[in-house]
């Protein structure tokens, strides 16, 4: 069941012969962790990545004044890694936290490479999630964060993230939009 839900979010972004497939899914393994449990940890040199199935990771790391900064979500159907570091083998500028209980299926990156050199839609796959999440909207993210004020911020998280506002406390989101909680709580009561 996990690995079916796994292999449709896969075929959104091309379709996988079945080698390819069977290649990939005897790197899966499951896991969960509780919520609190790190995925992974800022200085850590990161082996995995994981495909979220239930639950939700947030990737952050904590400034020099002690504020911490989400950097992004990992909802249902995403993948969550710190892909600089692994592509790298450096150390991880990030945790990545459990914030509620999250089943996943991780596999080793490296292998998952071998893979994307053997089989071209595999290859086609990585290149179009890589465009999509670490190039498309990782830009907008980070242009909007120096350009936009907090209200906008947050209505486009609103509509980006609609299903994640009851999934998260208000410090979650303002740690997200770069604000303080107590900012948060003014754009809450400008838009009602």
């Amino acid at each position: 069941m996990m690995t079916e839900q796994f292999f449709k979010k896969i075929k959104t972004y091309t379709d996988l012969s079945k080698e390819a497939e069977c290649a990939w899914q005897n790197l899966l393994k499951e896991n969960t962790y509780q919520k609190g449990d790190n995925f992974i940890r800022i200085g850590q040199k990161p082996k995995k990545v994981a495909f979220v199935v239930k639950g939700l990771f947030s990737q952050y790391y904590v400034n020099d004044n002690g504020e911490t900064i989400i950097k992004y979500f990992f909802p249902e159907g995403r993948i969550a890694g710190s892909i600089p570091a692994t592509l790298q083998q450096s150390e991880s500028l990030f945790d990545i936290t459990a914030l509620e209980e999250t089943t996943v299926l991780e596999y080793d990156f490296n292998e998952f490479k071998k893979l994307v050199s053997v089989y071209p839609d595999i290859s086609e796959f990585y290149i179009r999630y890589l465009e999509r999440h670490w190039v498309i909207d990782k830009e907008y993210y980070e242009v909007s964060l120096r350009s936009d004020s907090a209200k906008v911020r947050y209505a486009d998280f609103l509509r980006r993230y609609p299903d994640l506002v009851k999934r998260l406390k208000k410090h979650h989101i303002a740690a997200y939009l770069g604000i303080t909680p107590t900012q948060l709580s003014r754009i809450f009561s400008y838009s009602k």
